[in-house]
């Protein structure tokens, strides 16, 4: 994988333990596993971040952290991709689990208007939290299984074909050399 790519937008770990905000947290901040950027680590936060970024909860990130810290995953990748349900994504992303989690469910969708406010949330929970709660979970495993497998034969192949070009380059100059001695 491009790893110069990515060190060059994420965060440093200094700049990240410099927070003032973070304070309490670093002793689990001094860990350098989770600051790595290996095939393992980006895999593992490509998992995290995008099976957090479904929870239909508040503090997707919080619970990303936690997760990316508990498995030595690379932290601030995981964050970032959790970024994926924004206030602008964040409905059709739940509404088509919910579809997904009340037909999986075989459940009737009972839900004929959307008022976007924690009192009607409050007030049809009980008939949309089971199907989305479901559907938000098979959708964030899902996608986060398959961005894990993903990274794992893009960071394979991206390996490949560097060893193939510095092999090629080699044998230019064996070849550059031999011809030259003649």
């Amino acid at each position: 994988m491009p790893r110069k790519l990515l060190q060059r937008y994420l965060p440093t770990p200094q700049k990240v333990r410099g927070i003032p905000g973070l304070k309490p947290l670093r002793p689990l901040l001094q860990n350098p596993d989770i600051w790595h950027l290996t095939r393992r680590s980006v895999a593992g936060a490509a998992f995290i971040g995008f099976f957090c970024c479904f929870l239909p909860i508040p503090f997707q990130m919080v619970v990303a952290g936690i997760f990316a810290v508990q498995f030595r995953c690379n932290l601030p990748l995981s964050i970032v991709i959790v970024w994926i349900s924004n206030p602008l994504t964040m409905p059709p992303m739940f509404y088509f689990s919910y579809r997904l989690g009340a037909w999986l469910l075989n459940m009737q969708i009972e839900v004929t208007t959307i008022d976007i406010s924690f009192s009607w949330l409050a007030d049809n929970f009980s008939r949309i939290g089971y199907p989305l709660v479901f559907g938000s979970l098979l959708c964030g495993w899902v996608l986060g299984v398959t961005s894990y497998m993903l990274v794992h034969v893009l960071w394979r192949f991206h390996v490949i074909t560097r060893w193939r070009e510095r092999r090629t380059l080699r044998l230019a100059r064996r070849k550059d050399g031999d011809s030259g001695s003649v």
